[in-house]
């Protein structure tokens, strides 16, 4: 049975969200904490299913897309919500 996005049954698809968050203000702030803290907000069971949680300065953003697969794909194929609220 696919899921709700035409996605076949797989046994290790892995986490059905991927949140990449980018900001400035990590900067000095531990990445471990930056997860924990970002993570602890998201409710698995409200969006039906749990997130896979990066957070990022800009410029370990700048590197992380060119290094990790599911960073890249989630800039290609994700939603840019703040460039959805501002437009």
């Amino acid at each position: 049975m696919a899921d709700e996005h035409g996605a076949p049954p797989q046994r290790e698809r892995g986490p059905e969200f991927v949140v990449v968050l980018v900001s400035s203000a990590y900067q000095g702030m531990p990445w471990l904490e930056r997860v924990y803290q970002a993570g602890s907000l998201w409710d698995g069971l409200e969006m039906g299913a749990p997130a896979d949680v990066h957070c990022y300065t800009p410029a370990e953003f700048e590197r992380k897309r060119t290094t990790l697969r599911v960073v890249r794909e989630a800039e290609q194929d994700g939603l840019d919500l703040l460039a959805e609220a501002l437009a």
